[in-house]
């Protein structure tokens, strides 16, 4: 049983490749989600100011911002401190995933991933966001 989400949930995917990116939004949209994208950190600033995400995906190997920098500026902003990132990659090393942690990202998703892992990321934040 596929699990609907309000439309008013907001998630944001950042990624340089538009494949992910077009991947993920077919896959957030059937999962009822609303979905904004960007193709960079610079991109995904001004969107996340403007579009207000309830949760972030957020590709590290980007050109000019990547999303370390990304995420760590989102996470400084205390209007967005409490929202969700989890980055992408496709690597999946330990050193990737504290790095992540260490600029203020929430999980991790090794790519490619498939419908499932996304929209399960997306409902287990959305469960937290539910009970605080």
């Amino acid at each position: 049983m596929t699990q609907t989400a309000s439309p008013t949930t907001r998630v944001l995917v950042i990624d340089d490749s538009n494949t992910i990116r077009r991947s993920a939004e077919i896959f957030l949209r059937q999962g009822g989600y609303e979905v904004i994208l960007a193709e960079d950190g610079f991109d995904a600033l001004a969107k996340v100011n403007d579009f207000e995400p309830d949760l972030i995906f957020c590709d590290i190997l980007m050109p000019r911002l990547d999303g370390y920098q990304t995420c760590a500026i989102i996470k400084r902003n205390p209007r967005f401190a409490q929202v969700p990132v989890i980055m992408l990659s496709s690597k999946d090393g330990v050193f990737d995933k504290a790095r992540g942690r260490m600029v203020g990202s929430d999980d991790y998703l090794t790519k490619p991933f498939t419908k499932d892992q996304l929209l399960q990321a997306v409902a287990h934040f959305r469960a937290l966001a539910v009970q605080r």
